[in-house]
């Protein structure tokens, strides 16, 4: 093992409790928006210790900028502009753009095979 490098099993023990703290986030925003931005606080700092990404489904769900939860409809808003998503955070007005290009040709290539197989017929 060289240094600075996790064994197997600690980094797993990180990913699961990263994944109990922002699941506990999800639960207690609506009572306590503070406390969940504290989880999230939690959730990053085992993420930096353990030198691991936040899982995808939550890399989403925080503002990078003042790290507080994101519940959408609540503290930010998604609009979907030129090709990408916005997410605009509503403590600190930072904007995340996640670009979905590859949905978009993945769509554009299946409507092309459809025509072509219906052409073929």
């Amino acid at each position: 093992m060289s240094r600075g490098k996790r064994p197997k099993w600690m980094i797993d023990i990180a990913i699961e409790r990263m994944n109990i703290l922002f699941n506990r986030a999800e639960m207690e925003f609506i009572t306590h928006p503070e406390r969940s931005n504290r989880y999230v606080e939690l959730a990053l700092k085992l993420s930096t210790k353990y030198n691991t990404k936040v899982p995808y489904e939550w890399s989403k769900r925080y503002c990078k900028e003042c790290k507080s939860f994101l519940k959408p409809g609540h503290n930010c808003t998604v609009r979907l502009v030129n090709s990408e998503v916005n997410i605009f955070c509503g403590e600190c007005g930072h904007v995340m753009k996640i670009p979905y290009r590859k949905e978009k040709k993945l769509k554009r290539r299946a409507k092309y095979e459809s025509r072509k197989e219906r052409n073929d017929e």
